[in-house]
């Protein structure tokens, strides 16, 4: 289905420098951002008391929130706990106070609201869980890294390996410097939407580079750069209905999924903007300045193919 038909070739690559310019320069940003300013974890990370709290009826979170807001805890997340009438309250630590303590002011503001809550537990999460949470993070970030390189390096090629790691990478940290530089709270919910975009941008970044593969068995007179510029143009149509299919989806959990998906809808959105123009405008630039050509990648697979036929045509001479 094509509902975008280009007839003629954009010239993406005569832009290379440009687009990764522009990229080296939101990326130096996002670090200088993580550095000055940090990330602003969440409760997940750093610690807190978990309050789960129920209703007879079905609970009004923005009420919840109002209340717990007026006694000092604007930091705190309000969600739902298996039904509609069961909350969890994640609250940070506040210096001065106990576990004990914060609960029973919780519960008080909750109370004159609504003298029908019931508290049903009351946990404290240390700073100690927090920082496990983080390194195992990190590491699956890590472990994710490596496996999409592996993996393209065995399908493709080394330097697309490469280029699609470093466009990836690209993306997450610009997601963190836009958390860093808005001081939105990073919790798990936003680690998992990382995740989900650095799968959802090397998809991106396969389908470009097997038309590319494929463009360079077709395309046996054109050059590199109009090899790319094919296989990108050609995955216009695919990549618009795709990505603006996808978007729409992130965007209405964003505007209506309520607090408890904000930040993850809004990590999402703005990973699946930069995953397009990262599969496009960086990744394929740097495989082309890496050096990528028609050998590396169908050239070896000729000389065996032609191996194979020389050694089925000998056996087939020697047979009585």
């Amino acid at each position: 289905m094509e509902f975008f038909k280009i007839k003629k070739d954009i010239p993406f690559m005569s832009y290379g420098r440009l687009t990764t310019t522009i990229s080296l320069v939101t990326f130096l940003l996002s670090v200088f951002f993580l550095y000055s300013k940090g990330l602003h974890l969440g409760v997940d990370f750093t610690g807190g008391t978990m309050m789960e709290v129920s209703y007879p009826q079905a609970a009004n979170l923005d009420s919840i929130r109002k209340s717990v807001d007026e006694i000092g805890l604007k930091d705190a997340t309000v969600q739902n706990f298996g039904t509609s009438q069961d909350v969890l309250i994640r609250l940070p630590i506040k210096p001065g106070l106990s576990t004990a303590q914060l609960s029973e002011n919780v519960l008080k503001a909750l109370s004159a609201t609504d003298p029908a809550v019931k508290l049903h537990r009351v946990e404290f999460v240390g700073p100690q869980v927090g920082q496990e949470l983080y390194d195992k993070g990190a590491l699956a970030m890590l472990f994710v890294c490596l496996g999409i390189m592996a993996y393209l390096a065995i399908r493709f090629e080394w330097r697309f390996a490469v280029a699609a790691v470093i466009a990836n990478m690209h993306d997450v940290i610009i997601i963190l410097g836009f958390f860093a530089f808005f001081q939105w709270e990073f919790n798990l919910t936003v680690l998992a939407a990382v995740l989900a975009v650095l799968g959802y941008s090397v998809n991106e970044s396969v389908v470009v580079f097997d038309r590319v593969r494929e463009n360079f068995r077709k395309m046996r007179k054109a050059s590199v750069p109009e090899v790319i510029n094919n296989a990108i143009t050609r995955t216009m149509s695919r990549t618009i209905i795709t990505h603006f299919s996808t978007e729409l989806m992130v965007l209405s959990m964003l505007v209506f999924g309520g607090e408890v998906l904000h930040n993850f809808a809004l990590a999402l959105t703005i990973g699946i903007l930069f995953g397009i123009y990262s599969s496009v405008l960086v990744a394929s630039p740097i495989a082309m300045y890496l050096g990528v050509s028609r050998e590396n990648l169908i050239g070896g697979g000729s000389r065996k193919r032609r191996q194979k036929s020389t050694h089925c045509l000998d056996r087939i001479e020697a047979a009585p």
